[in-house]
């Protein structure tokens, strides 16, 4: 890792970089797997500045890590009830992808779940993401698989997978 890596909570006025690094990290974890049409429907329906607005407004906790000046990633974690969070977002620029910073990211959203009492941290990853790997080697394990419409016909067809943090 990177010395100088700091990780920071972020405000609604980080929300442009949030949604810049959205832009700049779906391209190449997605472009693969989903259509064109279906990567800009779902960067809209949940990086749009009223979307994560909402987020931010209904307690999703994101976090930004970054070195000096530069933006390395993003991640949003939220309390889910029944001592359940999900980190609903983990995205780090592909350039910067095994430098510590999506580990730093993911530790952050664990401290902060376990400050608040939680016991489990979930996430869905779709099922053909190699990022799956990156959460088993962090301890999480397949849970069940879904497939869930999205709106426009789309679908997330991915795995939901768990982690006791307790």
């Amino acid at each position: 890792m990177h010395t100088s890596l700091s990780i920071r909570e972020a405000s609604e006025d980080d929300i442009p970089v949030i949604q810049q690094l959205a832009k700049d990290t779906w391209p190449t974890a997605y472009g693969e797997l989903l259509s064109p049409e279906q990567l800009a429907y779902m960067l809209n329906m949940m990086y749009s500045t009223e979307s994560l607005g909402k987020q931010m407004a209904d307690g999703h906790r994101f976090y930004i890590a970054e070195t000096g000046e530069q933006i390395l990633g993003f991640a949003s974690v939220s309390d889910e009830g029944e001592h359940t969070f999900k980190l609903n977002k983990l995205y780090i620029l592909p350039n910067i992808q095994r430098s510590g910073a999506g580990s730093a990211l993911l530790d952050t959203c664990i401290s902060f779940a376990k400050e608040n009492r939680g016991q489990r941290l979930v996430l869905q990853v779709n099922r053909q993401n190699p990022a799956r790997h990156f959460y088993e080697k962090h301890g999480f394990s397949i849970r069940e698989e879904i497939d869930l419409h999205v709106g426009e016909g789309f679908y997330m067809n991915d795995y939901v997978m768990e982690k006791d943090i307790s």
